[in-house]
């Protein structure tokens, strides 16, 4: 099973790192070999990279899937937390091209379950970011059963309904290196699902983060902050637990980001053939409608599988377009189906007025996680896949010349300094947009937290808001587009 990737600027040198994930041999669950390791690669900043895994020290340990990347210590250095199968690693950041592995430590460890995925974000907002970890189902490599062809001609993975779902874990990050985890006490423990993705954001803008869960085969979860440290599972009053036709999708890979610039964020879920992507429109005072088919991409992805999901303007026209990493969820469908094991990824472009266009994107493969980041620092946003049985896949994005953009990197000061979490408006001379800080993107992956907006024709911003986590609102009028600006929080 081949999990996500990481993008993140590890040694702060401006130019964003690529973190990958690795599995490990079966039943041991150890990564007994070189090819097993996890893999780090420095960005030289010129489309190479270079392996800095065993100096870095993250070659890991255990099946690993999914990837968070988070400066949870606050000191300016991005850390690492590796989810997998029956342990997870939690990598502190020392700041001189190393980390430290600060499992036992911090208390993170997640033993004798199987996580596919996990965030960081500050659900008590004071100022650390806190820890959700994805789980899937009760798995035992010495009891797999047999699924596949009955006189064993070839094997293929079971199905879901095969194993028990677990409940998902929230630790509590506590400021010393330790984490807490409440997630009985919050209410997160409450519900059991056969989670895959993971989304964060403030969906009914009461200015408290919420949490959106993607679920394999059961109804998805959407966790509502109370704002008192617990949350409440509103997936099926506000209409986001289930299709519009009332079935549970294999959902796989989530994001949940402002589409139509309404000021709400959306939701774009991917799934498996046969039962389309989801794209729920945000319809304010926290309800959502599927406009999947509306909007011409229930069409586009009704025979395609998808895992890692991205709300991004690839094109810097202004409006947000939506990216699919596709492929089969059997490698080897050729051999009992019609299907495709192989398949082109999907890029779904924003024509602005509730529909999109459909594009295949790169050779077809069976391919998995999805990353999202500027890898050139051109303006434009780039993509990294991982992909079964083959090398990951690396695509440059050369759209939208001569359109115009801005990037957004905050650094928190009251809040945490990520500033995850924090939500960005801007305004131009065409209009408005929002979008929000987050790494937790798509399917078992983590991206760039800097904020991205396309400026189409605009050459400059007229107005900068900036509601951190705090509470705390700032205001830049009349900025230069085309280059990355730093915001600072001011104390």
């Amino acid at each position: 099973m081949v999990g996500g990737v990481a993008i993140l600027d590890y040694d702060n040198d401006g130019y964003p790192d690529i973190f990958f994930t690795n599995g490990a041999r079966q039943p041991s669950l150890e990564k007994a070999r070189p090819g097993d390791c996890n893999r780090l690669y420095r960005n030289r900043g010129d489309w190479t990279f270079e392996d800095v895994t065993e100096k870095a020290g993250v070659c890991g340990e255990g099946f690993s899937i999914g990837v968070a990347a988070g400066d949870f210590d606050n000191d300016g250095y991005t850390d690492i937390y590796v989810a997998g199968v029956n342990r997870n690693i939690l990598y502190r950041n020392r700041g001189d091209g190393t980390f430290e592995d600060v499992t036992a430590k911090a208390g993170v460890g997640n033993r004798g379950r199987w996580a596919v995925a996990a965030g960081w974000f500050d659900y008590d907002n004071d100022g650390r970011l806190d820890l959700f970890v994805v789980n899937y189902v009760k798995w035992d490599p010495a009891k797999e059963p047999f699924c596949g062809d009955p006189r064993g001609a070839y094997r293929t993975y079971c199905h879901p309904r095969f194993y028990e779902g677990l409940p998902n874990i929230l630790y509590r990050n506590n400021g010393d290196g330790t984490f807490t985890d409440v997630s009985v006490s919050s209410g997160i423990a409450r519900h059991a699902g056969k989670g895959m993705g993971l989304a964060f954001g403030d969906y009914d803008g009461d200015g408290r983060i919420d949490v959106f869960v993607a679920n394999d085969t059961v109804p998805d979860f959407l966790f509502h902050s109370n704002g008192d440290g617990t949350f409440r599972e509103t997936a099926f009053p506000a209409g986001v637990a289930m299709n519009d036709d009332g079935h549970a999708l294999s959902s796989m890979g989530v994001d949940l980001r402002d589409i139509d610039n309404d000021g709400r964020p959306d939701l774009f879920i991917t799934a498996l053939a046969n039962e389309t992507f989801p794209y729920y429109r945000n319809l304010g005072k926290g309800l959502f409608t599927d406009v999947t088919y509306q909007s011409r991409v229930g069409s586009a992805t009704l025979a395609l599988s998808g895992w890692g999901a991205g709300i991004f303007d690839f094109d810097n026209d202004g409006r947000k377009d939506l990216f699919a990493a596709c492929g089969d969820v059997q490698d080897n469908t050729e051999l009992f189906s019609s299907r495709k094991s192989r398949q082109p990824n999907l890029l779904l472009l924003n024509r602005g007025d509730g529909t999109f266009a459909p594009d295949a994107i790169g050779p077809p493969a069976t391919h998995r996680g999805a990353a999202f980041a500027d890898f050139d620092r051109d303006g434009r946003v780039d993509v990294v896949i991982t992909r079964i049985g083959d090398r990951p896949l690396l695509l440059r994005n050369t759209m939208g010349s001569g359109r115009h953009w801005i990037g957004l990197k905050l650094e928190g000061v009251r809040s945490n300094h990520d500033a995850i979490g924090a939500r960005v408006h801007i305004v131009t001379a065409s209009g408005e947009q929002w979008n929000h800080v987050t790494t937790s993107v798509g399917y078992a992956s983590s991206s760039q937290r800097e904020v991205h907006f396309g400026l189409g024709k605009d050459d400059y911003v007229k107005l900068i808001e900036i509601l951190w986590p705090s509470g705390a609102l700032q205001r830049i009028e009349n900025s230069a587009a085309d280059r990355y600006l730093t915001v600072k929080e001011r104390e």
